[in-house]
């Protein structure tokens, strides 16, 4: 810098170009006038050698130099602005749009899946979950798939163990392609190789409710038109009940055992230990599409007896997928401790689980004292619970280390507001992601945000993707409000009846061998004459903020202990009774407790008395305990509606309370294994949870 300085002005007054040079740059310096006066010229001052030189010295060439400078502070001045608005823009849309980073994050999720989806469709030959789950064997045969009771197993083992079971099957049943194998098993490892097994085979899968007894369990056979059935060990009296009928319907049926020795009932452990381990030919399932039957899931029927639900390969896909949306990856622990049986255990953990390629933590049933321990024993990271077991956590002593856990996501649904609220007090900062489906239903809601009550979130890719209507409901009459055209009303954001048009995109494939109960759940004339939706027979509320929430079930169900119950079964379980004329089934709510207890009206039969010994008998030897009427009240005669159907809703909203209803009033006791009359004293025992229920 001192040279060329110096090398200016030794040039200075000894050539022309040196004059030239010290005229331009003398023009282009900034002149500031006072008075008219200009500012005398500003002289190049050289540092000293090794110095900077911070004064009125410039660089050359000067003009250069100012001309960079009026630039970076055009600049800086632009970008200070930009910086300002971009603050300020983000404010607001902090403020206006609060959950936007979350809203962009789930469509960018959903629109990636959609686009795997559509691949998966595309693809000759189809590509199923279990060819997913083969390429993950390839991909990891070593990784733990699966932790139970002590035990680990691979990836490459559940693998194995699943060809084995499936040329058992194969060899002694004689499965092909497009039988249906009726599963009656118990949480435990072999749920899930069974289950692979029989996919090999091209076979679907009926997945029975290991509670369900003689009639029941009998009609869920028939109706999904199983030619084998394999059980768990335990359940070997079930079968032994039904074992008759089975056999004169030509099924067989096989039991995971060694030995057995009632006469009709195959062991099939020991066939499987013997078969080999070798893959088997795709061959087996060539002709298995998205659209084929992948599963049968029962829920409640109406009609007395569980519906069996068609699931396909597509809905298989979609549910499973639920795992992605929330956030799960590969590295994750799942604890599953629900049924395998109903859909979210199996499908959405189980399955959603062998999608992501993770490791799978199992228990036979759920347990309170147990459950943070099984975290952190096995480092799970995600968690699958229902309301009821949410509670059961939150009802456990208080202890140091409950929030020493590695737990990061929740998912699951039905769960109250304060039991929320109190979990995340009280076990830590777990992301709860509450869904809202339904087995055999077409639409769904996720809550991607952390908005304490909500089921789910709307926004324009959902509705896009997922079309869907709100109604008026009429809860007293148990059907939708129409206007003078017959035509449903549309609640815009309010309480209402939640309806998804059908189409091909979004079909509702009904329940197998019961088109009438199919035809139930089809609306028709909602928006126009002619259409037809999917009727969801739930009621939800959405707010100005667009949220979710879950408000009740109209119909002829209810939900207790996270199962659904039909009304109409328990009626015709009562009405066997020979003292019992009519029974009106439903549920009413118990402070502290999820879902609806079972409660009947009753009326009794001319010249009978009440025998609540004999109807006890009834509703335990013939119903499961979550599907028990807890109470019962006798009615001199029932309410009906104009279009003579029994009238609960005054019924349901008095409930239980011996203080406000004058009927006669009777509780299952189960010490004293009768119906005992439900007094005020056993009333607040309940309110206080001195009596379980």
């Amino acid at each position: 810098m001192n040279m060329a300085v110096k090398s200016l002005q030794s040039g200075r007054g000894n050539t022309r170009s040196g004059r030239m040079k010290e005229e331009s740059a003398d023009r282009t310096l900034p002149r500031l006038r006072a008075g008219g006066n200009p500012r005398p010229r500003l002289k190049w001052c050289p540092a000293p050698a090794g110095e900077l030189n911070f004064g009125t010295s410039f660089p050359e060439p000067h003009n250069t130099r100012l001309f960079g400078d009026e630039r970076a502070a055009k600049m800086y001045i632009w970008f200070t602005v930009l910086a300002g608005l971009a603050l300020v823009s983000f404010s607001f849309l902090k403020t206006c749009f609060p959950h936007l980073h979350e809203d962009c994050a789930y469509i960018l999720t959903s629109l990636k899946l959609c686009l795997r989806l559509i691949k998966y469709k595309k693809s000759k030959p189809f590509y199923s979950v279990l060819d997913h789950f083969l390429d993950a064997v390839k991909k990891h045969p070593s990784k733990i798939l699966l932790h139970f009771e002590g035990r680990e197993y691979t990836y490459g083992e559940v693998d194995r163990q699943s060809n084995k079971v499936a040329r058992a099957l194969r060899a002694e049943a004689r499965l092909k392609e497009g039988d249906t194998v009726a599963l009656f098993l118990t949480n435990e490892p072999c749920f899930m190789w069974t289950w692979v097994g029989v996919a090999k085979l091209g076979c679907s899968a009926a997945l029975l409710n290991v509670n369900i007894r003689s009639k029941s369990l009998l009609h869920c056979f028939s109706c999904c038109a199983a030619k084998v059935i394999v059980a768990s060990k335990e359940l070997e009296g079930a079968l032994e009940e039904v074992l008759p009928t089975l056999r004169e319907q030509g099924i067989s049926v096989y039991l995971l055992s060694e030995t057995c020795s009632i006469q009709g009932i195959n062991t099939l452990s020991d066939k499987i230990s013997k078969a080999s381990d070798e893959p088997l030919p795709r061959d087996l399932r060539a002709n298995v599409t998205i659209r084929s039957t992948a599963l049968y899931i029962y829920t409640s029927g109406t009609t007395g007896l569980p519906k069996a639900a068609v699931v396909t390969h597509e809905r298989i896909w979609t549910a499973c997928l639920i795992q992605a949306i929330c956030g799960v990856t590969s590295e994750d622990v799942f604890y599953i401790n629900l049924p395998l049986y109903h859909s979210a255990g199996f499908v959405i953990g189980m399955i959603g689980g062998m999608e992501r390629g993770l490791t799978i933590v199992l228990r036979r049933k759920f347990s309170a004292s147990q459950f943070w321990d099984d975290c952190r024993k096995h480092n799970v990271t995600v968690i699958q619970y229902i309301g009821e077991t949410m509670r059961y956590l939150c009802n456990t002593p208080v202890s140091d280390s409950e929030k020493n856990h590695r737990v990061r996501i929740a998912i699951g649904n039905g769960v109250r507001t304060d039991i929320w609220t109190e979990f995340l007090n009280r076990f830590g900062d777990i992301k709860v992601r509450e869904l809202y489906a339904a087995t055999e239903g077409n639409i769904g809601f996720i809550n991607y945000t952390s908005k304490i009550g909500a089921v789910g979130r709307l926004n324009f890719v959902h509705r896009y993707f997922f079309p869907y209507t709100l109604i008026k409901f009429d809860t007293e009459k148990e059907e939708p409000v129409r206007n003078a055209a017959g035509l449903c009303i549309e609640h815009l954001v309010s309480t209402g009846q939640f309806d998804r048009p059908l189409s091909c995109r979004s079909p509702f494939v009904g329940y197998a061998g019961n088109e009438q109960q199919t035809e139930k759940k089809r609306l028709r004339d909602v928006m126009k004459k002619g259409d037809l939706y999917f009727n969801t027979g739930d009621l939800l509320r959405v707010d100005d903020m667009n949220f979710v929430y879950f408000q009740d079930r109209v119909g002829d169900t209810f939900r207790w202990k996270g199962e659904n119950v039909a009304t109409s079964e328990v009626a015709d379980i009562l009405t066997m009774a020979d003292c019992l004329f009519e029974a009106n089934v439903y549920g009413v709510k118990v402070e502290g407790h999820e879902g609806r207890i079972g409660m009947a009206a009753v009326t009794l039969k001319e010249g009978e008395d009440f025998d609540s010994l004999h109807i006890y008998k009834l509703v335990v030897n013939y119903l499961p305990a979550y599907a028990r009427p807890r109470f019962i009240r006798i009615q001199p005669c029932m309410e009906i509606t104009g279009t003579f159907k029994l009238k609960k809703g005054k019924l349901v909203e008095e409930g239980f309370n011996p203080a406000n209803i004058k009927d006669p009033l009777y509780f299952l006791d189960p010490e004293k294994k009768t119906y005992a009359p439900l007094t005020e004293d056993i009333y607040k025992a309940i309110a206080r949870r001195e009596i379980k229920l």
